[in-house]
């Protein structure tokens, strides 16, 4: 592989980083991070990066200091004279707050756009944004990639029948719609309102799911409460059996217990975010030889959509 590339990793996605750079075939590039005894930390790469392509792996999920991690990192790379600077974000952090939805809010997930790109950000790939709308709050080139491309192949080894696919809420009806033309069958959705955030008052199915597989689609489980609901209703309205893919494993609070108290078969999940325990019905998804294949291309000058088109 080229030898003007490097790959590097944040603390908060080490082992993705590495299995990327393994995906590679080369060797992850060493940080080191010196921690003062007040938490503040100070990252230095402990390699000559001057001229080189740098790609740095971080997911930005809490706390902050991710963030201030992938953001020192940039930095860093840019007064070390690295040619071109490159974040792979699996999990792009404060995704939902991308508009004004109250009185005097910040628009957050602009705020870090700007931030990336005032620190020295060239480009940024990164996977199911919460808002696909996010990509326009930044002025340099964005690779929105999708976990279809790595579900869709579990998908059709399961070799399931009578699939239907199903978003827990409105919002999620576009990728549940877009499985369903690839697979051409039916999709369902469950409609909720909320008492106040992360708590639902009310859920109904619009849909029958009576004797079919339903898959349920969303792009993050956080506490688990709406999906696993949509599986209560789905599996009391008939259907022989639910399993959820997700693309990012935030699982807060309760999550976890939900999940293993649910009416799911199996929970998919990719790597862009690590576990924080094991759950006998959460399988996670390895991401790395996609983005492995997208640092390719981008080497190469080559097309990144055909990695997304199922």
């Amino acid at each position: 592989m080229s030898k003007d590339v490097n790959i590097f990793a944040g603390r908060s996605s080490a082992y993705l980083g590495q299995q990327i750079a393994t995906e590679y075939h080369t060797q992850l590039g060493k940080v080191n991070f010196n921690v003062f005894s007040d938490g503040e930390f100070k990252p230095s790469f402990e390699q000559n990066i001057r001229g080189n392509a740098v790609y740095i792996v971080q997911s930005t999920f809490p706390p902050a200091d991710h963030l201030m991690e992938l953001l020192m990192l940039i930095d860093a790379a840019r007064r070390a004279s690295a040619k071109h600077i490159i974040a792979i974000v699996p999990y792009f952090g404060y995704a939902r707050q991308d508009r004004k939805d109250m009185p005097r809010v910040p628009i957050t997930a602009k705020l870090v756009a700007n931030l990336l790109v005032a620190a020295g950000l060239e480009r940024l790939v990164t996977m199911d944004l919460h808002a696909d709308q996010i990509q326009g709050f930044f002025d340099i080139p964005v690779d929105h990639l999708y976990a279809s491309s790595v579900f869709v192949p579990i998908i059709r080894e399961l070799g399931l029948d009578n699939i239907t696919f199903a978003s827990p809420d409105a919002g999620g009806t576009k990728r549940a719609a877009s499985y369903a033309k690839a697979f051409d069958t039916d999709f369902v959705m469950c409609y909720k309102q909320r008492s106040k955030p992360n708590e639902i008052a009310r859920m109904a199915l619009i849909g029958n799911v009576k004797d079919r597989n339903v898959l349920l689609l969303d792009d993050m489980i956080d506490t688990a409460g709406t999906i696993t609901k949509a599986a209560e209703l789905i599996k009391n309205e008939g259907a022989k059996s639910v399993m959820a893919f997700a693309s990012h494993a935030v699982l807060s609070g309760n999550a976890y217990e939900r999940i293993e108290n649910s009416n799911f078969d199996k929970v998919f999940l990719t790597d862009s975010i690590p576990l924080k325990q094991q759950s006998s019905k959460i399988q996670v998804v390895p991401t790395a030889k996609l983005f492995a294949e997208v640092i390719r291309k981008i080497q190469n000058c080559e097309s990144v959509s055909s990695l997304f088109q199922f």
